[in-house]
Protein backbone atom coordinates (compact mmCIF):
# COMPACT_ATOMS: atom_id res chain seq x y z
CA UNK A 1 0.00 0.00 0.00
CA UNK A 2 1.46 3.60 -0.90
CA UNK A 3 1.75 5.88 1.73
CA UNK A 4 0.01 9.21 1.47
CA UNK A 5 2.27 12.38 1.75
CA UNK A 6 0.24 15.52 2.53
CA UNK A 7 1.90 18.73 3.17
CA UNK A 8 1.20 20.85 6.07
CA UNK A 9 0.18 23.86 3.10
CA UNK A 10 -1.99 21.64 1.02
CA UNK A 11 -3.99 20.59 4.21
CA UNK A 12 -4.47 24.28 5.24
CA UNK A 13 -5.44 25.82 1.52
CA UNK A 14 -8.25 22.95 1.90
CA UNK A 15 -9.06 23.76 5.38
CA UNK A 16 -9.73 26.90 4.25
CA UNK A 17 -11.41 26.05 1.08
CA UNK A 18 -14.09 23.75 2.82
CA UNK A 19 -14.84 26.20 5.74
CA UNK A 20 -15.48 28.79 3.37
CA UNK A 21 -17.06 27.29 -0.05
CA UNK A 22 -17.20 23.88 0.47
CA UNK A 23 -19.37 24.80 4.66
CA UNK A 24 -20.20 20.71 5.40
CA UNK A 25 -22.92 20.56 7.55
CA UNK A 26 -23.30 18.93 10.63
CA UNK A 27 -24.50 15.68 9.20
CA UNK A 28 -21.31 15.18 7.14
CA UNK A 29 -19.13 16.37 9.94
CA UNK A 30 -20.43 13.70 12.33
CA UNK A 31 -19.84 11.03 9.74
CA UNK A 32 -16.03 11.59 9.90
CA UNK A 33 -16.33 11.53 13.66
CA UNK A 34 -18.73 8.54 13.71
CA UNK A 35 -16.68 6.33 11.04
CA UNK A 36 -13.30 7.53 13.57
CA UNK A 37 -15.32 6.27 16.57
CA UNK A 38 -15.81 2.79 14.98
CA UNK A 39 -11.64 2.70 14.14
CA UNK A 40 -12.20 2.82 10.56
CA UNK A 41 -9.74 4.62 8.04
CA UNK A 42 -9.70 7.65 7.44
CA UNK A 43 -9.99 7.36 3.80
CA UNK A 44 -13.10 9.18 2.71
CA UNK A 45 -13.39 11.85 0.04
CA UNK A 46 -12.13 15.40 1.62
CA UNK A 47 -15.09 17.31 1.80
CA UNK A 48 -14.52 19.18 -1.09
CA UNK A 49 -14.18 16.52 -3.78
CA UNK A 50 -17.62 15.37 -1.96
CA UNK A 51 -19.01 18.97 -2.62
CA UNK A 52 -17.90 18.00 -5.62
CA UNK A 53 -19.74 14.87 -6.40
CA UNK A 54 -23.12 16.43 -5.18
CA UNK A 55 -23.14 19.13 -8.06
CA UNK A 56 -22.22 16.51 -10.30
CA UNK A 57 -25.25 14.57 -9.34
CA UNK A 58 -26.90 17.85 -9.67
CA UNK A 59 -25.34 19.55 -13.38
CA UNK A 60 -26.33 15.86 -14.24
CA UNK A 61 -29.69 15.78 -13.38
CA UNK A 62 -29.05 11.97 -12.08
CA UNK A 63 -32.14 10.51 -10.70
CA UNK A 64 -30.96 6.81 -9.91
CA UNK A 65 -26.89 6.85 -8.73
CA UNK A 66 -24.64 4.04 -7.82
CA UNK A 67 -21.64 3.66 -5.76
CA UNK A 68 -18.90 1.41 -5.28
CA UNK A 69 -17.30 1.94 -1.89
CA UNK A 70 -19.79 3.12 1.03
CA UNK A 71 -17.52 2.95 3.77
CA UNK A 72 -19.29 5.22 6.28
CA UNK A 73 -21.57 6.55 3.94
CA UNK A 74 -19.62 10.64 3.83
CA UNK A 75 -19.50 10.44 0.03
CA UNK A 76 -23.12 8.67 -0.07
CA UNK A 77 -24.20 11.74 2.01
CA UNK A 78 -22.95 14.53 -0.10
CA UNK A 79 -24.88 12.72 -3.31
CA UNK A 80 -27.77 11.95 -1.47
CA UNK A 81 -27.94 15.89 -0.91
CA UNK A 82 -27.27 16.36 -4.52
CA UNK A 83 -30.58 14.35 -5.70
CA UNK A 84 -33.88 15.66 -7.00
CA UNK A 85 -37.38 14.74 -5.83
CA UNK A 86 -37.32 10.69 -6.23
CA UNK A 87 -33.72 9.88 -6.74
CA UNK A 88 -31.84 6.81 -5.36
CA UNK A 89 -28.53 5.84 -4.23
CA UNK A 90 -27.57 2.05 -4.40
CA UNK A 91 -24.38 1.59 -2.85
CA UNK A 92 -22.14 -0.92 -2.24
CA UNK A 93 -20.22 -1.92 1.06
CA UNK A 94 -17.75 -5.03 1.61
CA UNK A 95 -18.03 -5.08 5.15
CA UNK A 96 -21.14 -5.44 7.40
CA UNK A 97 -19.88 -3.36 10.06
CA UNK A 98 -19.13 -0.62 7.15
CA UNK A 99 -22.64 -0.77 6.28
CA UNK A 100 -23.81 -0.54 10.22
CA UNK A 101 -21.97 2.99 10.44
CA UNK A 102 -23.15 3.75 6.98
CA UNK A 103 -27.11 2.82 7.30
CA UNK A 104 -26.59 5.28 10.98
CA UNK A 105 -24.81 7.85 9.17
CA UNK A 106 -27.36 8.52 6.40
CA UNK A 107 -30.94 7.86 8.88
CA UNK A 108 -29.19 10.58 11.24
CA UNK A 109 -29.07 13.02 8.12
CA UNK A 110 -32.58 12.17 7.28
CA UNK A 111 -31.20 10.28 3.87
CA UNK A 112 -31.39 6.88 4.89
CA UNK A 113 -35.19 6.44 3.02
CA UNK A 114 -33.29 7.68 -0.51
CA UNK A 115 -30.13 5.23 -0.22
CA UNK A 116 -29.93 1.14 -0.54
CA UNK A 117 -26.65 -0.40 1.09
CA UNK A 118 -25.77 -3.52 -0.33
CA UNK A 119 -23.58 -5.50 1.73
CA UNK A 120 -21.26 -7.88 0.11
CA UNK A 121 -18.45 -8.01 -2.80
CA UNK A 122 -19.11 -5.58 -5.05
CA UNK A 123 -18.99 -7.62 -8.03
CA UNK A 124 -21.45 -10.32 -6.72
CA UNK A 125 -23.83 -7.27 -5.82
CA UNK A 126 -23.28 -5.50 -9.75
CA UNK A 127 -24.28 -9.02 -10.96
CA UNK A 128 -27.11 -9.07 -8.98
CA UNK A 129 -28.19 -5.57 -9.99
CA UNK A 130 -28.07 -6.44 -13.75
CA UNK A 131 -30.24 -9.40 -12.70
CA UNK A 132 -32.62 -7.52 -10.81
CA UNK A 133 -32.41 -5.15 -13.71
CA UNK A 134 -31.93 -1.91 -11.32
CA UNK A 135 -30.21 0.03 -13.89
CA UNK A 136 -30.02 1.99 -16.03
CA UNK A 137 -27.84 3.57 -13.47
CA UNK A 138 -27.28 8.23 -14.44
CA UNK A 139 -24.30 8.47 -12.82
CA UNK A 140 -21.67 6.20 -10.85
CA UNK A 141 -18.94 6.97 -8.15
CA UNK A 142 -16.39 4.70 -7.90
CA UNK A 143 -14.22 4.31 -4.97
CA UNK A 144 -13.17 0.82 -3.71
CA UNK A 145 -10.53 -1.84 -3.93
CA UNK A 146 -8.24 -0.58 -6.81
CA UNK A 147 -7.70 -4.13 -8.22
CA UNK A 148 -11.07 -4.14 -9.33
CA UNK A 149 -11.43 -0.75 -11.13
CA UNK A 150 -11.47 -1.81 -15.07
CA UNK A 151 -14.37 -4.61 -13.98
CA UNK A 152 -15.90 -1.86 -11.89
CA UNK A 153 -15.41 0.51 -15.23
CA UNK A 154 -17.02 -2.06 -17.26
CA UNK A 155 -20.09 -2.41 -14.89
CA UNK A 156 -20.71 1.52 -14.76
CA UNK A 157 -21.27 1.42 -18.59
CA UNK A 158 -23.13 -2.36 -18.66
CA UNK A 159 -25.53 -0.43 -15.73
CA UNK A 160 -25.73 2.54 -16.90
CA UNK A 161 -27.12 4.26 -20.53
CA UNK A 162 -25.72 6.76 -23.21
CA UNK A 163 -24.75 9.90 -20.98
CA UNK A 164 -24.12 8.39 -17.58
CA UNK A 165 -21.23 10.02 -16.09
CA UNK A 166 -18.81 8.61 -14.09
CA UNK A 167 -16.33 8.84 -11.63
CA UNK A 168 -13.26 7.55 -10.72
CA UNK A 169 -11.12 8.57 -7.41
CA UNK A 170 -7.87 7.81 -6.68
CA UNK A 171 -6.53 7.40 -9.82
CA UNK A 172 -3.23 9.06 -9.89
CA UNK A 173 -1.82 7.61 -5.84
CA UNK A 174 0.94 8.77 -5.55
CA UNK A 175 2.31 9.26 -9.04
CA UNK A 176 2.42 5.43 -8.63
CA UNK A 177 0.44 5.29 -12.22
CA UNK A 178 4.50 5.91 -13.62
CA UNK A 179 5.81 3.80 -11.42
CA UNK A 180 3.45 0.83 -10.85
CA UNK A 181 5.73 -1.05 -8.64
CA UNK A 182 5.70 1.32 -6.29
CA UNK A 183 2.39 -0.22 -5.06
CA UNK A 184 2.03 -3.42 -6.79
CA UNK A 185 -1.64 -4.39 -4.87
CA UNK A 186 -3.46 -0.80 -6.43
CA UNK A 187 -1.23 0.82 -9.22
CA UNK A 188 -1.81 -2.45 -11.99
CA UNK A 189 -5.41 -1.80 -11.32
CA UNK A 190 -5.77 1.90 -11.78
CA UNK A 191 -3.15 2.18 -14.78
CA UNK A 192 -5.50 -0.56 -16.39
CA UNK A 193 -8.76 1.30 -15.42
CA UNK A 194 -6.86 4.29 -16.99
CA UNK A 195 -6.06 2.79 -19.85
CA UNK A 196 -9.71 1.34 -20.48
CA UNK A 197 -10.85 5.15 -19.82
CA UNK A 198 -8.48 6.20 -22.55
CA UNK A 199 -8.98 3.18 -25.23
CA UNK A 200 -12.22 2.34 -24.98
CA UNK A 201 -14.78 3.63 -27.89
CA UNK A 202 -17.20 3.59 -24.48
CA UNK A 203 -16.06 5.99 -22.79
CA UNK A 204 -14.87 9.99 -23.11
CA UNK A 205 -13.10 11.18 -20.29
CA UNK A 206 -10.16 12.90 -18.15
CA UNK A 207 -8.30 13.16 -15.42
CA UNK A 208 -7.91 16.01 -13.00
CA UNK A 209 -4.76 15.78 -10.54
CA UNK A 210 -5.08 16.70 -6.78
CA UNK A 211 -3.38 17.45 -3.50
CA UNK A 212 -4.73 18.27 -0.55
CA UNK A 213 -5.43 16.21 2.99
CA UNK A 214 -5.64 13.06 1.14
CA UNK A 215 -1.81 13.33 -0.31
CA UNK A 216 -1.41 13.41 -4.28
CA UNK A 217 -3.97 11.94 -6.13
CA UNK A 218 -7.03 12.70 -8.78
CA UNK A 219 -9.98 11.90 -10.12
CA UNK A 220 -11.40 10.82 -13.50
CA UNK A 221 -14.82 11.84 -14.99
CA UNK A 222 -15.89 9.52 -17.95
CA UNK A 223 -19.50 9.57 -19.97
CA UNK A 224 -20.36 6.75 -21.63
CA UNK A 225 -20.93 7.55 -24.97
CA UNK A 226 -23.84 6.76 -27.43
CA UNK A 227 -22.03 3.39 -28.85
CA UNK A 228 -22.81 2.05 -25.60
CA UNK A 229 -26.39 1.64 -26.57
CA UNK A 230 -27.69 -1.88 -25.54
Amino acid sequence: MIEHQPTSRWIAVEEYLSGVVVRPDQSLRHAVEAALEAGMPPIEVAPNAGKLLKLLVRLSGARRVLEIGTLAGFSTIWMAQGLPDGGRIVTCEYLPRHAEVARANLDRAGLGHLVDVRVGAALDTLRELETEDAGPFDFVFIDADKENNPQYLDWAIRLGRPGTTVVMDNVVWEGAVLEPALDPVNAPGIVAALQMMGGDPRLDATVIQTVGSKGWDGFALALVRDSAAR
